[in-house]
């Protein structure tokens, strides 16, 4: 089984630091994975034009192209985004709108794959809650089942306090035991359900 690990922050650190301890872990379980990470790419936002509606694709070429791929080849996607403004990245809402384009070829392209989310805050309550909620609502609109770590300390997702420092975030054991907590619901459901 695959999964698609998104890192949605513009800097390769903490957020990127967390994502990639998750797919580490996923790969000592024997899932195969991949990860995108949207330091330095060029994803412009969806200009809803409704050009793919008609033609089947979106009308905007750029690396977006690279997440299309990974969405539709994966049977887990992982969302990790930091928390900017109280919420998800820019790159990520670009990301979540631009799905659309999938959607536009086929109502169920995505549906029934198993979705985790990450948030990486710069306080402990920064809006990680705020951006979970957002990816779940990301989820099943598109059909992807959400999973989070069960109801002790990993309610809707794995979330982090980095306090702005790589160093910090590496010490973080409470969030790293919710990761830990969401992995193992996480790779439950993939063998279950896919």
């Amino acid at each position: 089984m695959k999964v698609f690990g998104i890192c949605a922050s513009p800097r390769n650190s903490t957020t990127h630091y967390v994502l990639s301890k998750a797919m580490d872990k996923l790969k000592e379980d024997n899932f195969e994975t991949e990860m995108f990470s949207c330091q330095a790419k060029d994803i412009k936002h969806c200009m809803h034009c409704d050009y793919c509606l008609e033609n089947k694709k979106c009308i905007i070429e750029d690396d977006m192209s690279e997440v299309y791929e990974g969405l539709l080849s994966a049977d887990g996607i992982v969302i990790a985004t930091p928390i900017q403004s109280g919420g998800i990245s820019s790159y990520l809402s670009a990301i979540m709108d631009r799905t659309r384009a999938l959607e536009a070829i086929d109502y169920n392209i995505l549906r029934g794959k198993i979705g985790m989310s990450i948030a990486v805050g710069g306080d402990r309550t920064g809006g990680q809650d705020v951006a979970h909620l957002k990816n779940i609502t990301y989820f099943m609109i598109h059909g992807i089942i959400p999973v989070s770590g069960g109801p002790f300390g990993s309610n809707l997702g794995a979330s982090f306090w980095s306090n702005d420092s790589l160093d910090d975030i590496k010490n973080d054991s409470y969030g790293m035991e919710s990761l830990n907590r969401t992995l193992v619901e996480f790779e439950n459901f993939l063998n279950k359900y896919i």
